[in-house]
């Protein structure tokens, strides 16, 4: 079999982001959308097409898209929203390659909660320590350029950004980078939702260790390997998911 190019393997790994989100429970129907650029055509960016299932999406189904979210190619449609929000993360954030953007239930929990915040209160949350913002404003769907940029601002100085009353967004310089960061966010957010449910206060780690344990996991072999690892199961569970 031929190597892929630099794009098709960008649509496989696209592709295994959002079947393997599906599987997780980290979709919502079919909204929400994950994104990623070109490798070697900055300002060219795939998304997830409307109307498909996370489930379903294949490499051949992804849409090829410009900076400002007209179609280049593509046999499917994009919905409105998409990028208007993605397309100004992008823009607002050059290394951000990767922008997923998902309504996952515990993190999203945290935006529906006065002053919810991802606390250092798990080894798991501490990947994020230093790296989360907040939109604390809902302003309903984003249909318009300015709504996007409005929304995005945060993620200037973050990687992840929880948006009030809405869901979240994470960026990442590679795909398997983004993914691996998506699922510990929602496991982090899990435990303290789960911690904060037995209506005992939270532990919180000292700043401290929190810091030092934050500069622990900065290496991205884990995230790597992990994501080597549920393209494995993609073939085991569902062969033809990688068709071009």
């Amino acid at each position: 079999m031929a190597q892929p190019t630099p794009e098709q393997q960008a649509r496989i790994d696209l592709a295994a982001a959002l079947r393997t989100a599906s599987r997780m429970g980290l979709g919502e129907g079919i909204c929400n959308h994950f994104s990623a650029e070109v490798p070697g055509h900055p300002g060219h960016f795939l998304i997830n097409p409307q109307g498909l299932h996370w489930s379903e999406v294949t490499p051949a189904d992804l849409v090829l898209v410009d900076a400002a979210g007209r179609k280049i190619s593509g046999r499917h449609e994009v919905e409105p929203t998409a990028f208007f929000i993605h397309g100004a993360a992008h823009r607002s954030k050059p290394q951000a390659k990767c922008v997923l953007h998902t309504h996952m239930p515990y993190a999203t929990a945290l935006t529906v909660i006065e002053g919810g915040r991802i606390e250092p209160v798990s080894q798991t949350a501490l990947k994020f320590y230093g790296r989360d913002a907040y939109d604390g404003e809902y302003n309903g769907l984003a249909l318009d350029a300015a709504e996007g940029e409005r929304i995005v601002a945060g993620l200037k100085h973050a990687d992840i950004l929880f948006l009030s009353n809405h869901g979240v967004i994470v960026t990442g310089p590679r795909i398997d980078v983004a993914f691996d960061d998506l699922y510990y966010l929602e496991r982090a957010c899990q435990l303290q939702v789960l911690g904060a449910g037995t209506g005992k206060p939270l532990k919180v780690v000292p700043e401290t260790v929190a810091l030092k344990t934050a500069r622990q996991m900065t290496d991205d072999t884990q995230a790597r390997l992990h994501f080597i690892a549920l393209k494995r199961l993609l073939d085991r569970d569902e062969p033809g998911w990688s068709a071009l």
